[in-house]
Order: C-alpha cells, then sequence, then structure tokens
C-alpha cells in the first residue's frame, strides 16, 4: 500500500561536530526526517512546518524535494531557518543545542489521508505545539493518528510538566513510538513496558519503545512483542530513532492497517503481524545507523534487509 501520510513538525539544519573536531551541516528534525524517510519508502508525503527564506531554507527544501516530499504551501517565511547543534562522542551518539523558531501557518491540507505523524519538538514547543494536537485530535478517527515524543528535555520543563503534555498527544494517538531514554526521563525508576502497557490502556492501539542495540519492544491488544536488533557497525545514531518510526508506519501500510480502512486491523493486530512490522522498523533503524547522517534506507534497501 502506497500510504498518503501528513508529518507535522520542526525542520531545521544540524550542524555536527564529530568527537574529532570535524563539523559538517545536514537537514534535520526529527518530522523532516520521518518525512524523507517516508518519501524514500515511496509513500506520499506532504510535511506541514516552517523554515526561512534563506540558505539553510534552500538546503532543507533540496533535501525534501530529493526524496519526494510536498511541503504543504505557507511553510516559507521571513525567520531564519532553525538549527540544531549535534555533538558526537567517540560511540557516534549525539547530544544537542538548538536555536529553533516554531509555529505553524495557516494551510490548506489534503481532503483525504491515511496516516497523520508528529512529535518531537514540534510536539513540545508553542504555539506550534497546541496547533498540532488539535490537527492530530481532528483527524482521528480520519486517518491512523501517531506520535514521537523525542524528548529534548531543554524545551520540556521538569519530566512531571512534560509527561502531561506528553499524554495529551498520547491520548491523540493511534500508534505511539517512543525511546527508552524518553521514558526514562519522563517516568524515572519505571519499568519501560509498564508504561508501554500504561499508555496503550488510554487509547492507542500500539505502543512502540525503541531500546538501542537491544532492539525494540511493543504493546497492543493482543499483548507485547520483543525483537533484537540486527548486528549493525555503528557509524552514528543520527536520524535512527526517525528511520524506526518511518519504517514502523511503512510497515503497517504494507500490512493495510493505516487509515480508516485499517482501523480495526491495527486494534485486532495479532503477534506474528507485529512481530514482523517491528522487525522491519529494527531494520531500518540499524541501515541508518550504518551510515553517516539521518539518512534512511530506500524501499529497495529496506526490502533488501
Amino acid at each position: 500500500m502506497r500510504a498518503r501520510a501528513l508529518v507535522v513538525g520542526e525542520s531545521l539544519v544540524d550542524v555536527v561536530r564529530t568527537a574529532a573536531g570535524e563539523e559538517s551541516e545536514h537537514p534535520g528534525g526529527s518530522p523532516l526526517n520521518v518525512a524523507y524517510g517516508l518519501g524514500r519508502l515511496e509513500h506520499e508525503v506532504s510535511l506541514l512546518t516552517r523554515l526561512g527564506d534563506d540558505e539553510r531554507g534552500r538546503l532543507l527544501r533540496g533535501h525534501l524535494a530529493a526524496g519526494a516530499v510536498s511541503l504543504v504551501p505557507g511553510a516559507v517565511d521571513e525567520l531564519p531557518t532553525s538549527v540544531a547543534r549535534a555533538v558526537l562522542d567517540e560511540q557516534g551518539r549525539a547530544s544537542y543545542d538548538f536555536d529553533l523558531q516554531w509555529r505553524l501557518a495557516p494551510a490548506q491540507l489534503p481532503a483525504e489521508l491515511d496516516v497523520v505523524h508528529t512529535g518531537s519538538i514540534g510536539a513540545a514547543v508553542d504555539p506550534g505545539a497546541g496547533q498540532a494536537l488539535e490537527l492530530l485530535r481532528s483527524w482521528r478517527g480520519r486517518a491512523t493518528t501517531s506520535y514521537d515524543p523525542n524528548v529534548r528535555p531543554a524545551f520540556l520543563g521538569t519530566p512531571q510538566q512534560a509527561l502531561v503534555r506528553v499524554e495529551s498527544f498520547v491520548d491523540a494517538a493511534d500508534v505511539v513510538k517512543a525511546s527508552d531514554e524518553d521514558l526514562a526521563w519522563l517516568c524515572p525508576g519505571e519499568d519501560v513496558v509498564e508504561v508501554a502497557r500504561r499508555w496503550q490502556r488510554r487509547g492507542p492501539a500500539l505502543v512502540v519503545v525503541t531500546r538501542g542495540g537491544d532492539g525494540a519492544v511493543a504493546v497492543a491488544g493482543a499483548g507485547a512483542m520483543r525483537v533484537p536488533a540486527p548486528p549493525t557497525e555503528v557509524v552514528d545514531t543520527v536520524g535512527a530513532g526517525d528511520a524506526f518510526t518511518s519504517g514502523l508506519l511503512h510497515a503497517l501500510a504494507e500490512h493495510d492497517l493505516l487509515g480508516p480502512a485499517g482501523a480495526r486491523g491495527l486494534r485486532a493486530l495479532r503477534l506474528d503481524a507485529l512481530e514482523d512490522v517491528l522487525r522491519t522498523a529494527v531494520r531500518a533503524a540499524s541501515i541508518t545507523c550504518s551510515r553517516a547522517g539521518a539518512n534512511p534506507p530506500t524501499r529497495a534497501e529496506l526490502a533488501a534487509g
């Protein structure tokens, strides 16, 4: 199935400094990465975002065009394009600092969609975050709604304050993907599977938790499923979680589990199908980890394993 997807959230440029002191600039932002990943997997993708009419904004527009992602009209404004400065440690893990402008202009959206995804800073910083939440709520029942908190503590206040906002998005989502690091910050001391179970009982059909080199675990109505990560020679982890998300939504589309027609099947997802979905998403993340930057797989690369 070729899904019709709308992704809502920030677009920015990652200024990446390696442990050796080398610096480079790459397109980034979790929602942008998810949109680009879905485009490379040959889905029909629109991105509702904002970026500046400047050199970095032109870099982002060229990148999105190369991934067959359409910008929703009104995305470009007079403010500078947002920047994330990422510092990589010797294991390729990234820590971030942000210079962000985030708001959404009024936009004419597609009339029909199969999936609406949001998350990260775009679901944390107002006024754009409030707009994203209302949009997710408005599409629920008409499309599969998807959310990834992708926690950035600098924007969220205390974990207790952040959890209130995060769970408002969880309540509006059919599919939730989070990392074990997200849950450790939001719910310190709690078992991540128990948090996933609690969130799943709030309304999502599926809650997935990524666990880095340990793969992923998911909770659905039929129960919990764990899958390992394949052996991977890691170059860096930039964009790995976003590649997982686009791989997850792609796999759900392949099983005809997106959109109103797939809603009942998503609620009744069997464990064998869930295992296949998770293995596809983990494979997408591992391919991204095997090369520099947020460089998710194409459909052919993902199919080849």
